[in-house]
């Protein structure tokens, strides 16, 4: 009876599998999880009953060694390429990621490197504002995929950065995402039965946490499909607060246990309360803390790496530009110190009641509203005495005679009367500022807190600036997804007719602004240091050409009351300030790290009139108290880890391997392939069977149009392409022309599966080369794989067995097997076709000797492996043992009742044992190795 075992290669109905599992059941008999090898079934998963079907164990001895008769062995070449290129990284070191378009450094590579040491990549990137955490996340994610872990990915982000996520993985990386926005859904959903999931349309796709956060039909499908990689972005937005979860927060726990791969991106990972953290550190690992109010840095070493500016800056020196800040003082007019003596006369019953808004008082919130503009302010007041007189009819109450007059003097304020707003018309127009409209790549960002304040600049500066509607754009959260998508990336066009972007804090998340505008204006104040960062982070960024010129509006007024208030509002300028050169963060000052609890503190100083220097000292203290959480992330990380990287040689370079085939294929199909004129590349047209498979493989987006897709190694070039895209007329075309040709491009996936069949299933090329070797000179190649319980390689070893007269002579690496034979791309050897039968019979008759050897040096990875991870595994299983203690003492520490209790007990023991299963699939070796013989190599006369 066959002992059938995970990674084994098995025939079934005349098709290749490998053996993922096999499950017995209590009659003994055996079902085969297979996932299909040949073409016909490439990557199809099946399930076979042992008792039903014909089954045949692959023998790799036995084969039939054809000899290539094709010019310079192009064929056999091409044919060990496309297998080769398949051969699975399975050590820590980087082999693709450090490649990838873009201007790459160090520090980018790191979290990588943290999570490929790893058993799974769970991590939280969590480095500041403008660092690059999507190229970081973009790094791994590639690593990840050329380990054939990334098959299926599934990103989640906030709306308005879709498409930006998308654009920077396929631009620098040629990871496809296919954008899952309101509207694609839509029409997915009408494409598919009612009960088909939709999460199965697409291999790897990108879509708004909002969008899915609210479909309750969502969940079902969420909790019935599986991803290689997830990544969720923002990740801030999904952690726990308090007692109550959030949809939010129940959506990434739900997709946390989705994926073994779960990559958090967040510049503002916490709130400040241990809890919110630990939430995001359980998502990340269920097993890492028992008790979420007190951990330590040994509970998270490794799920998460975070950096600051100061942290980097000896690599990023010249990468980032100094900021200039100024502060505009602008005066009250007498219509605007009208309003504010009448608000500073105010004293409403409902604060009286300590009625708080958010915890504020409503006259603080009043406030603040007046402060972004009279617009705001009136809109506050209208829908408070819209609610008083609901409530109180026709009696006569106080508090509406006083909000009537107030807003009476805010709807006096005309566009002139309105000092920052004639602040703002004088700063664009003036020289010192050298604004200039025309000008297409110079553009501004206005920034403010209120939907109507935001309103009324856009209608204003239309109007006053004279420009046309397209020309200022708003930009806020109420608008669809491909809204605000739109106008993200026509800001960024130099064809677009933007010049003036007005947006609300919905921007200020994530979003790049920096292509085409280094203006940044804070037409009213944040009173949270963290809205601070996230705003200027947007044009202050890695990656902006100009030196970033940030203006802060303040306004001056006689009022001592508000003159005393708008002290408070100074000293979070001068505190941002200090905090960017002096630490490189200003979240840490007020050590809340929530945007609301920040807003709060500003709020009370002002309700309790504490004044400038205590609000001060209030700061100060809490910033010696300085923050715990970020002492304990930045000690679960290691500073200057070192990075390994590998510079991977197989016969071909990329594009060598590129021409090389199309100019085999050209011989039985017709291809039409040109170089490029300006840089190294080719463009290539597509022919139908290429377009088929390039749809099913790359963003739509992203196809090339009029059937020719051009394609450059030159990194540096299509970085500049990626600019240059953002100019072109259409939205939708702000594609580059050019893609990036690495080995992760789609189109190897073609290549590879077209040039591996060159040679049928039971077949092996052999060829004869004269003077290198003798004709009684045998090299195989060989390529041999051993897998985990999971059946994912832990092994893939390529080399060579060479025997002289019979007898075996030496083991060779591939790189001596390309010295010996001067097998390379590059190299065109003749080929004499003169292999005589009575080689190819002693070739043939010594393949299971090649065979049995090619076992014995598998047999020693096999034993080196698990020599190595063997105590690990120990070591990791102790560790698990010790932690479920943990969990366990600390959630039966909440019940005394025997049966909660005893549930709790056992949900413990289910998420462990799960953990410690999966340590064991995915660290144990299995012995039974599967090896191919690849090619033969022999000399002639």
């Amino acid at each position: 009876m066959t002992e059938y075992a995970p990674g084994m290669r098995v025939l079934i109905r005349d098709e290749e599998w490998m053996i993922k599992k096999v499950e017995i059941n209590s009659l003994e008999q055996k079902t085969l999880h297979c996932i299909g090898i040949s073409s016909l079934v490439k990557d199809h998963q099946a399930f076979f009953l042992t008792d039903l079907e014909e089954i045949e164990t692959v023998d790799p001895a036995n084969i039939h060694l054809i000899e290539d008769e094709s010019p310079n062995f192009k064929r056999t070449k091409l044919f060990i390429e496309s297998q080769w290129r398949k051969k699975t990284p399975t050590d820590t070191a980087l082999h693709v990621g450090h490649k990838a378009a873009m201007d790459v450094m160090e520090f980018q590579l790191e979290p990588a490197q943290i999570a490929l040491e790893k058993t799974r990549q769970r991590i939280l990137i969590a480095d500041t504002v403008g660092l690059g955490k999507t190229l970081e996340a973009g790094i791994l994610m590639s690593e990840l995929i050329a380990r054939g872990k990334g098959k299926r990915i599934l990103v989640v982000t906030v709306k308005s950065m879709m498409k930006q996520f998308q654009k920077e993985m396929w631009n620098r990386f040629t990871i496809p995402l296919i954008r899952l926005d309101s509207d694609k859904i839509q029409k997915v959903r009408a494409e598919l039965p009612s009960n088909y999931n939709p999460f199965f349309y697409y291999d790897k796709t990108i879509v708004s946490i909002d969008t899915i956060k609210r479909d309750v039909e969502y969940r079902t499908h969420l909790e019935n499909a599986w991803w290689d990689i997830i990544v969720i972005d923002e990740a801030h937005n999904v952690a726990q607060r308090g007692k109550k979860q959030a949809q939010r927060s129940k959506l990434a726990q739900l997709l946390s246990k989705r994926s073994d791969t779960l990559i958090m991106l967040s510049a503002t990972p916490h709130d400040g309360k241990s809890e919110s953290f630990a939430s995001l550190m359980n998502m990340l690992d269920p097993t890492a803390i028992a008790n979420p109010s007190d951990y330590g840095q040994d509970d998270i070493k490794g799920l998460c790496v975070r950096r600051f500016k100061n942290d980097v800056k000896d690599q990023v020196q010249g990468s980032f530009q100094e900021r200039e800040i100024s502060i505009e003082k602008v005066d009250a007019t007498n219509r605007e110190e009208e309003a504010f003596d009448v608000f500073a006369e105010l004293k409403l019953e409902m604060d009286m009641n300590k009625h708080r808004i958010g915890g504020q008082l409503f006259k603080t919130s009043l406030e603040k509203s007046m402060f972004s503009s009279p617009s705001a302010c009136i809109k506050s007041i209208e829908e408070r005495l819209k609610k008083l007189r609901k409530r109180y009819k026709s009696e006569d109450i106080k508090d509406i005679e006083q909000l009537e007059m107030l807003r009476d003097k805010l709807q006096a304020i005309t566009p002139k009367d309105f000092s920052r707003y004639q602040t703002l018309l004088q700063l664009i127009h003036s020289k010192e500022y050298g604004w200039n409209g025309k000008v297409s790549n110079d553009r501004i960002v206005i920034f403010t807190e209120r939907i109507e304040t935001m309103r009324y600049l856009v209608e204003h500066l239309r109007e006053d600036l004279k420009l046309n509607k397209d020309a200022v754009q708003e930009l806020y959260g109420g608008m669809k997804d491909s809204e605000q998508q739109k106008i993200v990336e026509d800001f960024g066009r130099e064809s677009s007719n933007i010049r003036i972007l007005v947006a609300s804090d919905v921007a200020s998340e994530g979003i790049n602004l920096h292509y085409l505008s280094h203006r940044l204006i804070h037409f009213d104040i944040p009173w949270s240091l963290m809205v601070f960062q996230q705003r200027n982070g947007r044009i202050d960024r890695y990656g902006q050409n100009e030196k970033p010129d940030i203006r802060y509006f303040l306004i001056n007024s006689k009022n001592e009351k508000i003159k005393g208030d708008l002290r408070i509002i100074r000293i979070l300028l001068e505190k941002e300030e200090q905090a960017y050169k002096n630490i490189g963060d200003p979240t840490v000052l007020f050590g809340k790290f929530d945007v609301q609890e920040e807003e709060l503190v500003t709020a009370e100083a002002i309700e309790n009139e504490i004044g400038p220097e205590a609000f001060n000292r209030q700061i100060e203290t809490t910033q010696e108290e300085f923050d715990p959480l970020e002492l304990l992330m930045k000690g679960a990380s290691d500073d200057n880890k070192h990075v390994e990287k590998k510079f991977d040689a197989t016969l071909y370079s990329d594009l060598d391997y590129l021409n090389a085939s199309f100019d085999y294929f050209t011989q039985s199909e017709e291809y039409r392939i040109n170089d490029l004129k300006t840089v190294e590349g080719v463009e290539l047209k597509v022919t139908q069977d290429l377009s088929r498979r390039l749809q099913a493989l790359m963003p739509e987006e992203a196809l090339p149009e009029k059937g020719n897709i051009r394609l450059s190694p030159n990194k540096e070039f299509c970085m500049e392409e990626m600019t240059r895209s953002l100019q072109n007329q259409m939205s939708e075309n702000a594609w580059p022309q050019t893609q990036y040709l690495w080995e992760l491009h789609p189109i190897f996936q073609w290549i590879n599966d077209k040039s591996g069949l060159l040679f049928e299933r039971n077949e092996a090329p052999m060829i004869g080369i004269k003077d290198l070797l003798a004709t009684n000179e045998y090299i195989y190649i060989i390529s041999g794989t051993i897998p985990n319980r999971k059946s994912t390689p832990v092994v893939d070893e390529w080399f060579g067995l060479q025997f002289n007269n019979g007898e075996f002579t030496q083991s060779l690496n591939m790189e001596e097997v390309k010295r010996k034979t001067r097998i390379t791309g590059k190299n065109n050897l003749p080929n004499h076709n003169n292999i005589t039968q009575v080689q190819k019979n002693k070739a043939e008759a010594l393949l299971p000797k090649a065979v049995a050897k090619a076992k014995e040096e598998l047999n020693n990875h096999y034993h080196r492996y698990k020599n190595e991870i063997d105590p690990l595994i120990t070591v990791e299983l102790d560790k698990l043992a010790e932690l479920e203690e943990k969990h366990k003492s600390y959630q039966l520490s909440f019940v005394d009742n025997e049966r909660k209790k005893s549930e709790k007990e056992r949900m413990v023991e289910e998420t462990f044992n799960e953990f410690e299963e999966w340590v064991t699939d995915t660290l144990e070796i299995e012995d039974n190795p599967y090896l191919r013989i690849i090619a033969v190599i022999t000399g002639v006369e």
